[in-house]
């Protein structure tokens, strides 16, 4: 039990938190809600066949929960943030910065690091694909080799290659400074926006990403259909509290796309290697089971397909998660949760600030009336609407790993 005396304005959640032996699986389809084509229609996660989620649904407790507060649209860094238990606020990084931890790039405190799409320009300057559509890792590597070596103002600068379109700039030297605009005008047919300094400080950091801007399309302007870079996600890196010291959870996750490595190794994860797809991560999930207490599986295939706008494809990643769902099950895991990190709703083509449907099922929940999992029965669930960050807090109470509150 743990005492009331004096005052806690805070978080209960890592006050009461006790080692335990109970095994917690979150699986995290990325991108996971969705709209539907018309008004009356289903949603992705509503077309699809998933008997075995269903089932989950049947015999635990349903809801939907909102990633960062009602009416925002999230990014995928505090979204997965707030998964796991973390103010998002509090302990923002940006997308830059997760990417290069998650690419096993050291950084210094001061260090500046930005998350680059390699992207399509028209003759005209103007933005025809933001992905260019999604190159392949192999040819992002060839890219990156080629802009080594880049001249700006700075002590060093690595461009690092992530995956398919994604790619990693970090700099290093003196007076760098984060607050600086998306040259990602996040649209088609409008032209980059320029680096702009967003505060006095910044005026230096907007010079050199300026110029780096300039170099980048004078080395790769003439290519196709990667012919220049889109940059957001600036950041420098910042230190969190483990989720060993915070929750008392020897924790781990099982992610191929460095992004989700990297918010995972910033909570103190430890990474279990693996290369996807899905089943080579239920195997390494297999061969980790008996070594952690906490599991963080990421599927990052219903998030592509909604930001592509391709719906059925969308169906489809969800039904082939849905059919391997069994393996997981089979490890016997004390709490499974279900849900997504935020809604990418193929008619939007984006992240959105919809809610999104979580199911909980394990040995101690009670059970409601929920008989599917889509977005309109878990909105009928009793655990309702709730924020994201509460997920982690139901996991360990539904484990028995919260000490009792108050006499």
């Amino acid at each position: 039990m743990v005492p009331t005396s004096g005052v806690h304005t805070g978080d209960l959640t890592p006050l009461l938190a006790q080692q335990g032996t109970t095994k917690l699986l979150l699986v995290v389809l990325d991108g996971l809600g969705g709209l539907p084509l018309a008004p009356d229609g289903q949603t992705e996660l509503e077309a699809a066949t998933t008997p075995n989620l269903d089932r989950l649904a049947r015999e635990g407790v349903t809801g939907l929960h909102h990633p960062i507060e009602i009416g925002m649209t999230p990014g995928s860094g505090a979204a997965h943030l707030e998964l796991f238990g973390y103010d998002s606020v509090e302990y923002g990084i940006e997308r830059g910065v997760l990417s290069a931890i998650g690419l096993g790039i050291e950084l210094n405190e001061n260090d500046l690091a930005v998350r680059l799409n390699f992207c399509t320009l028209a003759a005209d300057g103007t933005v025809t694909d933001r992905r260019a559509g999604r190159i392949p890792t192999d040819l992002n590597r060839d890219l990156t080799s080629e802009l080594q070596g880049i001249d700006a103002p700075v002590d060093s600068m690595t461009f690092a290659t992530d995956r398919d379109h994604r790619a990693v700039l970090v700099l290093r030297g003196d007076g760098l400074d984060s607050r600086i605009r998306d040259t990602d005008p996040y649209q088609t047919g409008v032209p980059p926006a320029a680096p702009e300094a967003l505060h006095p400080d910044a005026f230096h950091t907007s010079e050199v990403l300026t110029i780096i801007a300039e170099q980048v399309h004078e080395r790769i302007g003439h290519k196709h259909p990667a012919n220049s870079v889109l940059m957001r996600g600036y950041g420098h890196p910042r230190q969190l509290p483990s989720m060993e010291s915070k929750f008392k959870l020897r924790s781990s996750c099982l992610a191929v796309f460095p992004m989700y490595t990297g918010v995972s190794r910033a909570a103190g994860m430890t990474v279990i290697p693996t290369l996807g797809p899905l089943n080579e991560q239920l195997t390494a999930l297999e061969q980790a089971w008996n070594d952690f207490d906490f599991f963080f599986v990421h599927i990052k295939d219903p998030d592509t397909y909604g930001e592509d706008g391709d719906f059925d494809g969308k169906v489809r990643a969800i039904e082939s998660v849905d059919q391997l769902l069994p393996r997981a099950l089979a490890l016997n895991p004390d709490v499974l949760v279900v849900t997504g990190d935020h809604s990418t709703p193929s008619t939007l083509k984006s992240h959105s600030w919809h809610p999104v449907p979580v199911l909980l099922w394990g040995q101690h929940t009670r059970r409601d009336t929920t008989t599917s999992f889509g977005e309109t029965a878990c909105g009928g669930g009793s655990l309702g609407y709730f924020p994201a960050r509460r997920i982690l807090t139901l996991m360990l109470a539904h484990g028995c790993r919260l000490a009792k509150y108050g006499a």
